[in-house]
């Protein structure tokens, strides 16, 4: 075995296990921040979705604007929160992709696009025109692997997993 392969193999050693403590954790506690923030910011702002409702997608655009930013402020807020302790992390996950594709497509997707080049141009920040769909598009990027894969070894969800497969 050579001296490189033997490195390979030591890295691999450490890494491995230092992964499963640590890998999905900063995606965890950004995404708790990012959502948390929003959330206190709904829980703590006046309710817009009358000016977006039309763009939501069925059964969001029926339900009325209320009940919408009661579910959007408190998903995002119990969402922050249970992604900060790890417990229910792939349900949470999961409801902050749903949350986070209406939000596209109510706020960031463009209005109007004629083409893939144009659709493409709404992946931006800033909205001149084409929808700025970046931002959540990331996030969704980034809740998909709390999803299939859950909190990791730092959280409740992993405590609770020991504790009770011992039962």
């Amino acid at each position: 075995m050579s001296a490189l392969t033997r490195l390979q193999q030591r890295i691999r050693e450490f890494l491995d296990p230092a992964g499963a403590w640590l890998a999905l954790l900063p995606i965890r506690l950004l995404m708790a921040w990012e959502f948390g923030n929003a959330g206190l910011m709904k829980l703590n702002g006046k309710n817009w979705f009358g000016n977006v409702q039309d763009n939501f997608p069925f059964p969001f655009n029926v339900i009325p604007v209320e009940i919408s930013w009661f579910l959007a402020t408190w998903t995002e807020i119990l969402g922050a929160a249970g992604l900060v302790l790890g417990l229910f992390t792939r349900f949470w996950a999961f409801s902050l992709i749903v949350l986070t594709i209406v939000a596209i497509l109510g706020v960031h997707w463009p209005a109007e696009w004629n083409s893939l080049a144009e659709l493409w141009q709404g992946y931006a920040i800033t909205d001149k025109g084409f929808g700025n769909y970046r931002i959540p598009l990331l996030f969704i990027a980034m809740l998909v692997p709390l999803m299939f894969a859950g909190a990791g070894k730092p959280s409740l969800d992993h405590f609770f997993e020991k504790k009770f497969a011992k039962l």
